[in-house]
């Protein structure tokens, strides 16, 4: 679609069709069993949209902005498929054309110590793990000690990221980060929420060997703009959906000069696609092999948390050795229908739509021509 032409007011010009699932958890994640997502398809594929059900039309526009560019179907955009993750190369000057798959983490979600070795067994091997603590704030310390005593006994030289989802106040998190230091982390993910709280955390941590990595800091482009000028953190967490789309993304990493994680927003594999072209073009710069390595792990791993996804489990982008490939997903039919949530939750996600487009639409280039 050209910029000259006008845009549509009805999102059902651009998305005729579309499915809405309901995907049943292995365990349960982020306080919920369930995960509803919507797929549509579009001129070079299928894409996802899933925002969390209790976000607003504003925030959730972004999401349906990341969708709609990876099915082709952005308005004044270039589709990001296949073709777009040849356009860049890293620093070494290799070009991203050439990366057939990414390297994922495992994530081990807050849970009983005795539970550990099955639920990361469901990842095969892994050269990384992200573990999530604070599901209760500081309460929760004493078990996630536990728990992340028995992750050492079991794999005492996989490397280790943890994650607070900004559980911690900031005397907790200076706590935290004492406790935590025996487990010899990468880095330590989003311990408090407030992105002036990750840089006071950062001063205050007074030579422990914590990295500071920012996630639920960044859902807005200026966000790890600020994180950056702040000094927050050393490395930003990012996703496609929240970012509004790959080509968003790689600008604000661009620009913010952090090195960057990709991860997933608990996508099915078709969201997880879009992840995995993201993660092929990360540049790789001194900083960033110092503090991530070669070959960073990527947080796309977490097919594994689902008990059903949207294609058969050889199809599915769960890990594989630690991998996952650069690829596109067809979802199948069976399952589209199979996994469809009932008549009133499509009709709520078909108004969702519309009220997200409606707040989408007017920073569309060709919706001011």
């Amino acid at each position: 679609m050209a910029d000259t032409e006008q845009i549509p007011e009805s999102i059902a010009e651009i998305v005729p069709n579309f499915q809405v699932l309901k995907l049943p958890m292995v365990t349960r994640f982020r306080k919920i069993t369930e995960r509803e997502i919507m797929l549509f398809e579009g001129p070079v594929g299928w894409a996802e949209f899933s925002p969390f059900t209790e976000y607003d039309a504003a925030e959730s526009s972004r999401w349906l902005r990341a969708a709609l560019e990876f099915a082709g179907l952005l308005p004044g955009a270039a589709a990001a498929g296949p073709s777009a993750v040849g356009h860049s190369a890293d620093t070494s000057g290799q070009s991203a054309a050439a990366v057939r798959s990414v390297a994922v983490n495992a994530t081990l979600p807050a849970c009983a110590t005795s539970e550990v070795e099955s639920i990361l067994a469901r990842y095969g091997p892994v050269g990384t793990v992200k573990a999530k603590v604070a599901e209760h704030g500081i309460d929760s310390l004493s078990g996630d000690l536990e728990r992340l005593r028995e992750f050492r006994r079991l794999f005492p030289s996989t490397t280790l990221r943890l994650d607070a989802n900004a559980g911690y106040t900031l005397p907790e998190a200076l706590r935290a980060c004492a406790e935590f230091v025996e487990f010899d982390l990468q880095y330590f993910e989003q311990p408090v929420a407030a992105v002036e709280d990750m840089a006071r955390l950062r001063e205050q941590l007074d030579g422990l060997p914590v990295v500071l990595a920012a996630d639920e800091s960044i859902r807005k482009a200026e966000d790890p703009l600020r994180v950056a000028e702040l000094g927050a953190a050393e490395v930003v967490i990012v996703k496609v959906q929240p970012l509004g789309g790959i080509a968003a993304a790689r600008s604000i990493i661009e620009a913010c000069g952090l090195p960057a994680v990709v991860s997933s927003a608990l996508e099915s594999s078709v969201g997880l696609a879009a992840g995995a072209h993201l993660a092929a073009t990360l540049p790789r710069t001194p900083v960033s092999r110092e503090i991530l390595g070669e070959h960073p792990a990527c947080g796309l791993g977490t097919g594994r948390l689902f008990a059903e996804d949207v294609v058969s489990a050889d199809l599915s982008l769960s890990p594989v050795d630690g991998q996952i490939p650069v690829t596109r997903i067809v979802p199948d039919p069976q399952r589209l229908e199979r996994l469809a949530v009932d008549p009133g939750r499509f009709d709520w996600w078909s108004t969702r739509l519309q009220e997200c487009w409606s707040a989408l639409r007017p920073s569309l280039p060709s919706s001011r021509s």
